[in-house]
C-alpha cells in the first residue's frame, strides 16, 4: 500500500469541512496495510453545528466515536454520546450526513474494497451493507490518549489482535476493485469481466462476499466521485465531455446520477478553494 490518499473524493465541499474540523488520515501498522486504505482521524471544538456530507466510499469502516454535543443525521446513533462507542459501519448506499457540535473525536479505519472481510469472516460483507452495528469493544484506548500517535498505535493493536490472514477471494477482490478506480477503460461490467477472462455473475457472487456491493455498484460510486470531484475545482467543466469519458451515453444521466447520489444537482457546485486532504 502506498502512502495516505490526499485527495477529497466523496466529501462534499471539503474546503468547508476542512475549516470547522482537524482532519488527518495516518498510516497503519505495515502487517496491517495489505488490507486498509488509511485511519482517519477528526476532532472539533465547534461555537455552531455543521453538517458534513459524504459519497461513501466501496469500503467497510471500523469507527470510534465520542461526542460532547448534539448529534444528529443519517450517522447519529443516540448511545455513547459522552462516553464515546464502536461501531462497523458497512458500505454506505446513499449520501452519508453527520450532523456535529460542541466538542468531539472520531478515530475510524477504512478497510480497502475486499479488505474487510479477513476480520470478520464469519459473514460475507454484503451483512453489513447499509448497516451500523455496535462493538462490544472499549472505545477508550482509543480516543482517549491526547497524543495521535498513541492513537494510531491503538488502533493497530486492536485490528492486530483480530489475527487477519491472507484470503485469496479478498486479494482477488481488492485487485479488481483497485483496477476499477484506476482504469478509465472499466465502464461496464462487462469490460471487467472481458478483461479478467471470468463471466459477469462469478464477478457479482465475488462483489457480494467480499465488497459487500455489487461491481456495478462500484463502477458508478467510482464515476460519481469523480465528477464530484471535477465539479468542485473546475469553473468551466465540460459536463458532456465529462459523461463521455465516464463512459455515460450522455450528459443527461451523468447529471441524474449526480443528483441522485449527491442530493443536488451539478449545477449547484461552485469552484471554491479546495486543498488536499491532510
Amino acid at each position: 500500500m502506498a502512502a495516505p490518499r490526499r485527495d477529497t473524493r466523496g466529501i462534499v465541499d471539503a474546503a468547508e469541512l476542512f475549516a470547522r474540523v482537524r482532519f488527518r488520515r495516518r498510516e497503519p501498522a505495515a502487517a496491517l496495510r495489505r488490507w486498509l486504505e488509511h485511519y482517519w482521524l477528526i476532532d472539533w471544538d465547534l461555537d455552531r453545528p455543521h453538517a458534513s456530507h459524504v459519497v461513501p466510499h466501496p469500503s467497510v469502516n471500523i469507527v470510534f466515536q465520542r461526542y460532547e454535543g448534539e448529534t444528529g443525521g443519517t450517522g447519529a446513533v443516540g448511545a455513547g454520546v459522552g462516553s464515546g462507542f464502536v461501531e462497523t459501519a458497512g458500505v454506505g448506499l446513499g449520501l452519508f450526513t453527520q450532523k456535529l457540535s460542541g466538542r468531539g473525536r472520531v478515530c475510524g479505519v477504512q478497510f480497502r474494497p475486499g479488505g474487510f472481510r479477513p476480520f470478520a469472516p464469519g459473514r460475507p460483507v454484503s451483512y453489513w451493507t447499509g448497516r451500523r452495528v455496535p462493538l462490544d469493544t472499549d472505545p477508550a484506548p482509543v480516543l482517549t490518549p491526547a497524543d495521535e500517535d498513541a492513537r494510531v498505535a491503538a488502533l493497530d493493536a486492536f485490528l492486530l489482535a483480530r489475527a487477519p490472514r491472507p484470503d485469496p477471494r479478498s486479494e482477488r477482490a481488492m485487485a479488481l476493485a483497485d483496477r476499477v478506480r484506476a482504469d478509465r477503460a472499466i465502464r461496464r461490467v462487462t469490460d471487467l469481466a472481458r478483461a479478467e477472462g471470468c463471466s459477469v455473475r462469478q464477478l457479482q457472487r465475488l462483489f457480494a462476499a467480499e465488497v459487500g456491493v455489487s461491481p456495478k455498484w462500484v463502477i458508478l460510486r467510482y464515476r460519481i466521485h469523480e465528477a464530484l470531484e471535477r465539479a468542485e475545482t473546475s469553473a468551466d467543466l465540460d459536463w458532456a465531455g465529462l459523461a463521455a469519458d465516464l463512459g455515460y451515453a450522455d450528459q443527461a444521466h451523468l447529471v441524474r446520477d449526480f443528483k441522485a447520489t449527491v442530493g443536488v444537482p451539478p449545477t449547484a457546485y461552485a469552484p471554491r478553494p479546495h486543498p488536499a486532504a491532510p
